[in-house]
């Protein structure tokens, strides 16, 4: 399990176009969970993590491996 956290999400679309993002990824089997509140994210696989990193950046937000 991967964890992430995600800085500049606001609402229910930010969270659909960080999963979009992250589920893009090649190794990504799963988003298990993308959270509003607390900006983390897990996703499931066996994916770079700095790979989940630009793709979330890409997408327009800001993001760090737990």
């Amino acid at each position: 399990m991967i964890e992430l956290n995600i800085k500049g999400m606001s609402c229910p679309h930010c969270v659909k176009a960080v999963s979009e993002a992250l589920g893009t990824v090649p190794g990504v089997i799963r988003v298990v969970s993308v959270d509003l509140e607390s900006g983390r994210t897990r996703v499931e696989g066996d994916a770079d993590p700095q790979a989940l990193v630009a793709a979330i950046r890409t997408a327009g937000y800001e993001a760090q491996a737990v």
